[in-house]
């Protein structure tokens, strides 16, 4: 059985921060009493620091800059497959086959 994850609002997450920076409370401390994993309190810290306003994007939703990215990498992994279908082509294409070849003295005598 899969352990469901919980989910916690940008509020809960922002009001949670303030609490561990304003109260003498570890961070340790403040995850046990608001029933929240270990660890969550100091990366929902760093990341509230590291993106201010953008950070807690939730629900899937991503910031614009990491959206741009996941598109950029889209694009690139479409490039690559057309690339690599273009060296496909190529190849077949610069190499006759021996069928195309009898294939031309039989219209050449044909044609005769």
């Amino acid at each position: 059985m899969t352990k469901k994850r919980k989910q916690y609002s940008d509020e809960f997450k922002r009001e949670a921060v303030r609490l561990l920076k304003e109260s003498d409370k570890s961070a340790r401390q403040l995850e046990q009493e608001l029933g929240i994993g270990s660890t969550c309190l100091s990366r929902w810290k760093r990341e509230l620091e590291a993106e201010g306003q953008e950070a807690f994007p939730g629900q899937g939703r991503l910031t614009p800059e990491k959206a741009r990215i996941r598109e950029l990498e889209r694009e690139v992994e479409i490039l690559r497959q057309e690339r690599d279908i273009l060296k496909k082509a190529i190849t077949i294409f610069s190499h006759p086959s021996p069928r195309d070849s009898d294939s031309s003295k039989i219209t050449t005598k044909n044609s005769r």
